[in-house]
């Protein structure tokens, strides 16, 4: 095989992500969600930076629920995540004021609905 050969192949085949720890600066920043054993949403927990997306899964594991209190982990990386702006908060949410039916306070809640 010729080297411009094998330049081309390598170029092609997938690159397994560096583990060993050199290039840690260069890992992604992933945030953590948690949800916890008595609840039923996931809670941001905080940030780790990892390879890839399956060692986020362990690192977020071995840093966030070291004493059994989680039932579920979410990873995404950050550069994933869009926010509003906040300084744009009054027309993003102007729409919603007038829709005030929305709120529960006009439907009669049954006593067996717990969580809501």
């Amino acid at each position: 095989m010729s080297t411009k050969e094998s330049k081309a192949k390598s170029a092609k085949e997938p690159q397994a992500a560096d583990t060993s720890g050199a290039n840690r600066s260069e890992w992604p920043l992933f945030e953590v969600f948690i949800r916890p054993r008595s609840g039923l949403e996931h809670k941001h927990a905080g940030s780790i930076h990892a390879a890839d997306a399956r060692m986020a899964i362990e690192h977020a594991r071995d840093v966030y629920t070291r004493r059994q209190e989680g039932v579920s982990l979410w990873v995404v990386p950050s550069a994933a995540i869009v926010a509003s702006d906040p300084s744009e908060a009054d027309a993003l949410f102007e729409p919603a004021r007038d829709k005030i039916y929305r709120h529960p306070t006009f439907y009669a809640i049954p006593d067996e609905v717990k969580n809501l």
